[in-house]
């Protein structure tokens, strides 16, 4: 199946280098290969491949070549710079260059570097509905069962898809964390995974994780912050004019593998929903450079919307995710009444079907299968 983002990054390697990173085995390189027919695969892991790349001798007749964990080589960056380059001062045919990788990859193209100017970057997610609405039956259903990884999303064994997330999770644990950071303690690291499973949708208290972990609220949020570059948590940080108030309030931690929220359904729906908004985000920021932002939206008295989408302080949508309530959250009005916070858009989605309505307030309630196929930023 195609991803969304296909057609962008065709249109990019035309003129740049594009750096492609995700979750492990969320379908980057099917996607690269995907590209062109006549392309080269070289794994930076496999050492016959590696032995390729340091010596640039694989076949430049090639339209693409797809370079795989290349940021574990040292220096890989000015390895590209000098590629891309001497290509650009070469009469010769250009060959296409795609970089895919995870943690490191990922923590790097956020970084200033020699790269500049020389490539593109993209984040691929696993799937949402806008790219399964012609693709699959019932593949709400599905995404609520298995997640949107491709390999269990496709499989409908679901022993399967347990062996497949235990191997999953611990690959990441025990090789890309080795590779990402020097940690002591791995079990305690897999106990706050184990942790975070029954905290999604609240604010994370990092002196209470702390506390069950029996290490220091820093520990904690290091951990944390690696268990993101990981991708195996993303954050939704609170709404505040201040940005660097809103960074010192406690985030909430949603998974990329939906099938770790235990099988509740009010929180697993909400983490479904954060997955489509952040994808969508990304989507936009990787396609167009627009700078928008995901947070949650929360008071002293516990009024709470579970998502607020903001790009340069202009609010441009408010989302509260139910599992069965139709009945218009009362936070809506505590937030949007009134000479209050300004949206141009708010919406409730209901996880089970349900009849759409609009409010003379603006308020829509529709059903999270509908509003997630077509909704618009």
């Amino acid at each position: 199946m195609d991803r969304r983002i296909k057609n962008s990054i065709i249109k990019d390697l035309s003129s740049k280098i594009v750096l492609l990173s995700g979750p492990r085995q969320v379908g980057k390189t099917t996607l690269a290969q995907s590209i062109s027919k006549d392309s080269t695969y070289l794994n930076y892991d496999i050492v016959e491949h590696r032995k390729i790349i340091i010596e640039q001798s694989w076949a430049k007749n090639t339209e693409l070549v797809i370079l795989d964990e290349l940021h574990k080589m040292k220096n890989w960056k000015n390895f590209l710079k000098g590629i891309y380059d001497s290509q650009n001062n070469s009469n010769a045919p250009k060959q296409k260059t795609i970089v895919t990788g995870s943690a490191r990859l990922d923590i790097a193209k956020k970084m200033g570097d020699s790269l500049a100017g020389r490539h593109f970057s993209y984040t691929l997610n696993p799937l949402v509905l806008k790219e399964l609405s012609e693709q699959a039956k019932s593949p709400f259903q599905t995404l609520m069962e298995r997640g949107g990884f491709p390999e269990p999303f496709l499989n409908s064994d679901e022993n399967f898809y347990k062996r497949w997330q235990t191997s999953h999770l611990d690959i990441i644990i025990r090789q890309d964390l080795i590779d990402l950071e020097q940690v002591n303690n791995i079990s305690k690291i897999e106990l706050l995974v184990e942790l975070l499973r029954y905290k999604v949708g609240s604010p994370c208290s990092y002196s209470s994780l702390a506390e069950d972990l029996q290490v220091s609220p820093i520990t904690v949020k290091k951990w944390l912050v690696i268990l993101e570059n990981l991708f195996i948590i993303f954050s939704v940080t609170p709404y505040h004019k201040n940005v660097a108030r809103s960074i010192l309030k406690t985030p909430k931690y949603y998974f990329y593998d939906l099938g770790r929220v235990p099988e509740n359904d009010g929180a697993r729906f909400e983490n479904l929903v954060a997955l489509h908004l952040k994808s969508e985000i990304d989507f936009l920021k990787d396609t167009t450079g627009r700078k928008i932002d995901l947070n949650y939206l929360r008071n002293r008295n516990g009024n709470e919307i579970d998502f607020l989408i903001n790009e340069e302080k202009d609010l441009l949508l408010a989302i509260e995710a139910k599992y069965s309530d139709t009945n218009p959250d009362k936070s809506f009005k505590v937030f949007f009444g009134a000479n209050k916070l300004n949206s141009k858009n708010y919406v409730q989605v209901i996880a089970k079907d349900c009849m759409p309505k609009e409010y003379d307030s603006g308020l829509k309630i529709e059903s999270a299968e509908n509003w997630l196929t077509k909704f618009e930023i």
